[in-house]
């Protein structure tokens, strides 16, 4: 079992940053990836960014330049820092973590094993 724990959320206006936390209770190694997702009220839970124990990195396009994801060198705290905020950037976000990651289908919720309680993030204009 993995607890992923979520900070950083927050009230901000459009164009302005916010940097998301999500702590993990074992490090990432082996084949394992650590990733973030939002949901929207109304809306499916999608991809947003993920981080694999190697460090390459994948984002959606929505986000793509503005958003950047990183980990700690301990490989235990993956970290979202998130530029030029749009109001529809606004949604609940999610860290996850999988156990065997791939290229086919990492951006589909459903294939990722464990996840954070979220942490909301809202954009005003």
């Amino acid at each position: 079992q993995v607890q992923l724990v979520e900070s950083g959320g927050g009230l901000v206006q459009a164009g302005g940053s916010l940097r998301l936390s999500c702590e993990a209770s074992r490090r990432t190694s082996g084949s394992s990836a650590m990733g973030w997702f939002r949901q929207a009220p109304g809306k499916e839970r999608e991809f947003v960014a993920a981080i694999t124990s190697g460090e390459m990195t994948l984002y959606a396009d929505s986000v793509k330049g503005r958003f950047t994801v990183s980990i700690s060198t301990a490989q235990n705290t993956m970290y979202l820092q998130m530029n030029s905020l749009k109001r529809e950037d606004t949604a609940v976000y999610y860290c996850a973590r999988k156990n065997n990651f791939g290229l086919g289908l990492y951006d589909r919720y459903v294939t990722w094993d464990y996840w954070g309680q979220g942490t909301q993030v809202t954009v005003t204009s």
